[in-house]
Parts: structure tokens; C-alpha cells; sequence
């Protein structure tokens, strides 16, 4: 008899719950069944999930929760091109710009993507001028993910030097302009709608600051990145110098799309393909994949397994890597924004959803959180991300230690230290998981972020809930219009804020 997703989600919670101790201990090939290496061409990661709660019993009993979730049904959706998002009735694309996907999807998509590849060349080819430097206005999705790619892939000897800017605060703006020449910078204007006040504030004031500094027409310095060309042309952007990106591409997962553009031009074309490249492998494998052996969806079985089961309420991701420092800050959007929702499909209430996502680089966080997770009292699984290769050409030391330090960590969280003293007592049997690439390059990079991407839907679904779409976002945008349009009042409170400070 089939069993129902609420009978399966029980028999879940009917399993035993020795010690990561006790489990190692019980089975001698722990960490080759719960170990996978994901291959890349050339390069290739590790995947470890033998330091979590998992066992190949409670892997099956997630296996048929999936089955009764129609996972299998909704993953064939998603890469059909068909509606996932129910409540606004779109499809979800974003790995037709990866090439994996419906035809006709991947055809427009790899259209879109020449278009930006020529522009991109003729600006490295001096086609507009000597560019040193280039503004990317946008936010949320349109500023974290390329912020992300360009400080982890840009570093060395950048084509154009590229400045993120997403908040509307003033000094974010200041702080990119006292680094650029206005001679040599072009501006990008990132918003799928090209309505979004922060980014249309921003490009306004960049724009001025364009002509204030002699540029005589700073439109002409401008490259628009949206799903609606036709907003961007009435805002005076020439249409040579808009790059399109299909409606069906949500903001968060629009990295691979024209919204990549800052990418491209820091890196190149070249490095910029070989990272749609890597994130395309990921998705062949999360595509074809049966079961336990899909890793985003053993990434997903983990993180449910401790967010519903366990009563975990953050999950923490520590990147043992100075160029993957903004990884904490990608993903809190990428999750908390997909799966921070309180129904499920239907409308109906869902319990718990989405952890909080939180974290930080090893080592600094080390000396600032780690105490919390080692001697705390809340349960966090922890996800460690590190590089075999290093990313500088220093003493072999500095990568040694901080490799040594990363592993460590993960020992002590799972072994703890008794101790008769209790403020010298580490309790220990707390979990994590580790993610090793044997480098850091654009595929690799491109690999992490599907995989965390797929690993996202992968817990929508089980959780029966949508991770396309974001009301939540828009309530705090309605009255932020109502305060500068005025004539309404508000809590007592907020109406003597407002007061305080002169606005409204």
C-alpha cells in the first residue's frame, strides 16, 4: 500500500537516534556510503555527508517520502519547461541558460547568451572606449549573485575592474564611484522589471555623477539587464545596449543570464562559459539521478532530517576560502527568500520550512561563533566548503593551517571532549557535512551554486511547498510607497519614527 506524505514524514520520526560516535563505530564503510565525488572534466568535488545523522535506513524511508512527493514528477516539470510556480504561473528556466532544458528554451537562451558574448567582446576590444571600470546597479538577486562570481572568480588580473552596488544607501554608491574614473566606466542597470526604486535611485545618481564629471552623454555608458527590453528603451537606454533575459528566470537563480554580465566582463567570455559549464554537469546529474545517489537531493534529505525531525532552526555554511566569502550572504537569499513560506502548495498551513541560513569564513569565524556551535545549546548542522588547491601564491603554510583547521573542526564538532570541568566540556554528536573541490575555478564555482539551487527545490518539494515565488518581499515595498506618496497614517510607533526623522 502506498503510503501518504504524512504517514511517510511519521515513519521518519519513528527512527532511533544513537550518536555519530555509535555510527561510525556500527559500520566500517560509513564514509565511502556517504561520500560521493562529482566530476567535472578536468576537476571534480567531494561531497560528505558521514558526519550527519544519516544512515542508509533513514536515506530509504527519505527515499519513499520523495516517491509519495512526486519528486520524480516535479523534477521532470522543472526541466520541461513547465509551470512550478503555481502561484504566478510560470516555469522556472534558469538551466535552459545552462543548456539543460526544454529545446526551445535552450535555443533562446543560448541566443540571449551570444548576444551578451558579442557585446562583451567588443567592450574588451575597445569598441566603447577605453573601460577600466564598470557599476553594476542592482539588488537581491541582480547584485548577490554576480557580487559572489566576481569576488571569487575576478580576483586576479580582472579584465574591467567591477563594483557591485545594491544598497540604496548613499555611501554604498560613493564608495564604487571614489574607485572609478568616470572616463573609463560604463554603468550596468540590473532589474528584471527595470522598475525597482533602489536600482533606478542608484542608476539615476550614476548617471549624474557620469555627467557632473564631464562624460558627455552617460546614457551612451549604459548597459540594461531585464526581462522587459521595452522598459529599458523608455528609460533611454539604446536597444544595441540592452541585454534581454526570458520572464521565466527568477531573480535569485538569474546569475546564468544576462544578469551574469559584470561576470563576463571581469573574467572573460571564456571563464564565464566554463562556469555555465560546471552548473550544467550538475544539472545532467541532478536530472538523471535515482534516489540517495542525487546529491542535492541527500543535501535536501540532510537538511530536513535536521530542520523537521531534529527541530534545527538555522543551518550554517562556513567557507574555508577568502574567495568564498559572500557564499553565507548568496545563499541566505537563494534559501530563506525560496523556502521561507508558511503554506504549502495549496494554501493550507506547512509547519516548519526553511532553517535560517547564517555563516561566515574559516578561520576568522573560528573566534567569533564556533563557540556557540561547540558548547551551545541549539542544534546547527554545519556545512564546511574548502579548496584543495590554493587560491595564493604564499607560503604553503597558510593553505596548510587553514585545510587543518577546516577538518578539525568537523572532528571536534562530531567527537566533542568530556570533561569533569563543565565549562571545559564539549558535548559533541553535532553534525556536518563537507564539500572539498580540488579547486576553486569557474566550473567548480558554477557546480556549487546549481547544486545548492537544485538542492533547494529538492527540499521544496518534499516540504510540499513553492520556492518561486517571494510575496513576502513586497508588503515592507507597498508601504514604503505609501510613506512617499503620503496622506496615510500609521502606527503609533512608526508614525513617530517618521517624525524623528523628518521623512514622509
Amino acid at each position: 500500500m502506498t503510503l501518504s506524505r504524512e504517514a511517510a514524514w511519521k515513519k521518519l520520526d519513528l527512527h532511533p537516534d544513537p550518536t555519530l560516535e555509535e555510527l561510525f563505530a556500527a559500520d566500517a564503510e560509513r564514509v565511502e556510503k556517504l561520500s560521493t565525488r562529482l566530476e567535472l572534466g578536468e576537476v571534480g568535488i567531494r561531497f560528505d555527508w558521514s558526519k550527519t545523522h544519516l544512515t542508509q535506513d533513514l536515506l530509504t524511508d527519505f527515499e519513499t517520502l520523495a516517491q509519495v512527493s512526486d519528486f520524480d514528477a516535479m523534477r521532470t516539470k522543472l526541466f520541461n519547461g513547465e509551470t512550478v510556480n503555481p502561484t504566478e504561473g510560470r516555469a522556472a528556466e534558469h538551466s535552459a541558460l545552462r543548456g539543460v532544458g526544454k529545446d526551445s528554451s535552450v535555443e533562446e537562451a543560448a541566443a540571449l547568451l551570444e548576444r551578451m558574448k558579442l557585446l562583451v567582446e567588443a567592450i574588451h576590444d575597445g569598441a566603447f572606449g577605453d573601460v577600466k571600470h564598470l557599476i553594476h546597479v542592482g539588488i537581491g538577486g541582480s547584485a548577490l549573485g554576480p557580487a559572489l562570481a566576481v569576488d571569487a572568480l575576478g580576483r586576479d588580473d580582472p579584465k574591467v575592474d567591477v563594483h557591485v552596488v545594491s544598497n540604496i544607501d548613499g555611501v554604498a554608491l560613493e564608495e564604487a564611484f571614489s574607485h572609478c574614473d568616470p572616463a573609463t566606466t560604463m554603468i550596468a542597470i540590473a532589474s528584471k522589471t527595470f522598475t525597482t526604486i533602489e536600482t533606478m535611485t542608484n542608476a539615476t545618481s550614476a548617471l549624474k555623477w557620469l555627467a557632473d564629471s564631464g562624460v558627455s552623454d552617460p546614457t551612451g555608458r549604459v548597459i540594461a539587464l531585464t526581462a522587459y527590453p521595452e522598459k529599458a528603451v523608455e528609460w533611454g537606454v539604446d536597444e544595441t545596449r540592452i541585454l534581454p533575459f526570458a520572464e521565466s528566470v527568477g531573480g535569485r537563480y538569474s546569475l546564468w543570464s544576462s544578469i551574469g554580465f559584470p561576470v563576463a566582463m571581469s573574467v572573460g567570455w571564456d571563464d564565464f562559459a566554463a562556469m555555465l559549464d560546471g552548473a550544467a554537469k550538475v544539472d545532467e546529474h541532478f536530472r538523471d539521478t535515482s534516489g540517495r545517489d542525487n546529491l542535492p537531493l541527500r543535501a535536501a534529505f540532510s537538511d530536513l532530517y535536521y530542520s523537521q525531525l531534529k527541530g534545527s532552526q538555522t543551518r550554517a555554511v562556513f567557507a574555508y576560502d577568502e574567495r568564498m566569502r559572500l557564499l553565507p550572504d548568496y545563499l541566505q537569499q537563494l534559501e530563506m527568500e525560496s523556502n521561507g513560506k508558511s503554506v504549502k502548495v495549496d494554501g493550507t498551513p506547512a509547519g516548519s520550512t526553511a532553517p535560517i541560513t547564517w555563516g561566515g569564513v574559516g578561520t576568522d569565524a573560528q573566534h567569533a561563533v564556533f563557540q556557540l556551535l561547540h558548547q551551545g545549546t541549539h542544534l546547527v548542522p554545519v556545512d564546511f566548503i574548502a579548496s584543495i588547491e590554493p587560491g595564493d601564491m604564499l607560503d604553503a603554510a597558510h593553505h596548510h593551517i587553514l585545510l587543518m583547521n577546516c577538518f578539525a573542526q568537523g572532528a571536534a564538532l562530531m567527537a566533542g571532549k568530556q570533561s569533569d570541568d563543565p565549562h571545559r566540556h564539549y558535548p559533541g554528536n553535532r553534525p556536518s557535512a563537507t564539500i572539498l573541490v580540488d579547486d576553486l575555478d569557474p566550473a567548480t564555482f558554477g557546480a556549487l551554486v546549481a547544486f545548492h539551487e537544485h538542492r533547494v527545490f529538492a527540499a521544496a518539494v518534499l516540504m510540499d511547498i513553492n520556492p518561486f515565488d517571494q510575496f513576502g518581499v513586497e508588503l515592507g515595498k507597498e508601504i514604503a510607497k505609501k510613506i512617499e506618496k503620503g496622506g496615510e497614517s500609521f502606527d503609533a510607533s512608526t508614525e513617530a519614527l517618521l517624525k524623528a526623522a523628518g521623512v514622509g
